[in-house]
């Protein structure tokens, strides 16, 4: 039973750099892994390519033989795809049972109307796979509220539209030191809760010198004439509560090179696809236990924020200083001798660095077992 990620978003949001660095995680954690590229205009990987696209067409092919611009070419070459699925059933195949990361093309109009990508998933569903829809946005929405309102359309056309286990994930999560300061603590964007509060935000970025309630107006209140109005006020209104009606959108987040944020968006992945169960055979009697282990809860918002906004050159440093007591031996920028990890002696606490290198070996030898057998054992009373 294969499992799989099928990476959706829209460009610039670190689709390719995302499947690299998960390829190269898993790889870290013996877990075996291809990436397929079905972008036909990616025409430079970082990572190694075990079935390209590409080979069956190509985007220059297409927009020369048929008239048809860029975003007109890519439409094109998944219609393509999907009536030759022959060819990537058959280069699926020489993979075996290895864990596929499908890097899709950018262009939305693929994941939230169009029906060519939401048929090919659906017959990779056929052939066995386990798959869950991984939709990245670049963290930088955040920056200005109707990007963020947008994102969430978004997001919940393509959840409505792949009608797949799904994921939504802010990358470039520790990019967020370069923008303004939010209005709101990260959580408030990932849980995507209570939006009315960020009405009058996206009111006051729409407004341009159209004049608000004033205080000689007997029926405005305070709260009122502090607020701008824009001629959008009803539509905003209107979009965020129907975001709220579905109460389907929340996020993860994600910084590609850091390792617990790759470890933990893996795991939830992992529950999502249910890889973390094991194999669909029989009953599984372990799926409680599983739910509620500590690792089963995903790294908490308020932590990202501390970590990449509020302490960000803090940890930084202390970041700095772990890998060189890892690297071993010399002295740090102030003259201290850093001691390597074998001459250290030992000290009493949790250090973060070793319970990070800790989970890494538990998923190593989560693995390990799962070669063993095939998915968890089923105990009949």
């Amino acid at each position: 039973m294969p499992f799989a990620q099928l990476v959706i978003g829209p460009p610039g949001s670190g689709k390719s750099t995302y499947c690299d660095g998960m390829h190269q995680f898993m790889s870290a954690i013996d877990r075996k892994c291809s990436v397929v590229n079905l972008d036909p205009a990616n025409d430079s990987t970082s990572y190694p390519c075990a079935l390209d696209v590409r080979d069956l067409v190509t985007i220059d092919e297409i927009m020369e033989q048929e008239d048809l611009g860029p975003n007109g070419g890519v439409l094109y070459a998944l219609e393509e795809l999907e009536h030759n699925f022959e060819w990537l059933e058959e280069g699926l195949k020489a993979l075996g049972d290895d864990y596929v990361l499908f890097d899709c093309p950018g262009q939305v109009e693929l994941f939230t109307h169009h029906a060519s990508l939401r048929n090919i998933f659906f017959r990779l569903q056929k052939l066995g796979y386990r798959l869950v829809v991984l939709h990245l946005t670049d963290s930088i929405v955040l920056s200005r509220p109707s990007l963020y309102v947008s994102s969430l359309l978004l997001a919940l056309r393509s959840m409505l539209q792949m009608d797949l286990p799904h994921l939504n994930v802010l990358t470039k999560i520790d990019n967020l030191k370069n923008f303004p300061n939010l209005p709101f603590n990260l959580d408030f964007y990932t849980e995507v809760q209570d939006l009315n509060y960020l009405l009058p935000h996206l009111n006051r970025e729409q407004t341009s010198g159209i004049p608000g309630p004033t205080s000689n107006d007997p029926h405005t209140t305070d709260m009122e004439i502090d607020e701008p109005t824009s001629k959008f006020s009803a539509l905003n209104k209107a979009v965020v509560e129907l975001v709220e009606e579905f109460a389907l959108v929340g996020f993860e987040t994600l910084a590609v090179e850091d390792k617990k944020s790759m470890m933990h968006l893996l795991r939830a992945i992992d529950r999502a696809g249910g890889y973390a169960f094991g194999s669909i055979e029989g009953a599984n009697d372990t799926v409680w236990q599983v739910a509620m282990r500590q690792d089963a809860v995903t790294m908490d918002a308020r932590d990202v924020q501390e970590r990449w906004l509020d302490r960000r050159e803090e940890m930084d440093e202390e970041e700095r200083k772990a890998w060189k007591e890892i690297e071993g031996g010399g002295h740090d920028e102030a003259g201290v001798r850093v001691v390597s990890k074998k001459e250290e002696p030992k000290r009493g606490g949790d250090d973060e660095d070793d319970d990070d290198m800790d989970d890494i070996e538990e998923m190593k030898k989560f693995m390990a077992n799962k070669e063993k057998d095939d998915g968890i054992g089923v105990v009949r009373k």
